[in-house]
């Protein structure tokens, strides 16, 4: 597993590491009607969350912003571990798009105008993939492209 963070890779990590380093400072002292509102949205898709405290929950879900955004800033946390976790955070926030209700229009995966919010997650998605599937496809050794002519 390469330790460095790519070059190329710079200005992925950056956009998506100060999205979620920004997302998880400003929800780590969230009152309680915006903790009642994260909470109950996440809960409402994903039933299991219902019985957390709303408060504690949005706090672990900031602490886990936070820890996302910081590992994917840091050049030294290598871009599968990186992109790995930023995928499954992704993940479950494009669920929690396509399994809201209101959140696209009837029968279609485009966003209504509430659901605009969090329809442009598939992009922190689509980094966390590109950064997996470039760390597991740069294994072994590459076909030559271009041969040398005797």
């Amino acid at each position: 597993m390469r330790v460095m963070t790519r070059a190329h890779q710079i200005p992925l990590r950056v956009a998506a590491g100060a999205f979620c380093l920004n997302s998880g400072l400003g929800k780590h002292e969230a009152e309680e009607p915006v903790a009642a509102g994260v909470h109950g949205m996440a809960a409402g898709t994903y039933p299991f969350l219902a019985g957390h405290d709303p408060q504690r929950f949005t706090r672990l879900l900031a602490k886990a912003e936070i820890a996302l955004g910081a590992a994917l800033l840091i050049p030294v946390v290598p871009s599968l571990v990186a992109g790995a976790a930023l995928t499954a955070f992704a993940g479950g926030l494009v669920g929690l798009y396509l399994r809201t209700p209101g959140m696209r229009e009837e029968g279609s995966l485009r966003p209504t105008q509430a659901g605009i919010g969090l329809a442009k997650d598939v992009w922190l998605l689509g980094i966390g993939l590109s950064l997996v599937l470039e760390e597991i496809g740069d294994r072994g050794p590459r076909p030559a492209l271009i041969y040398d002519c005797p």
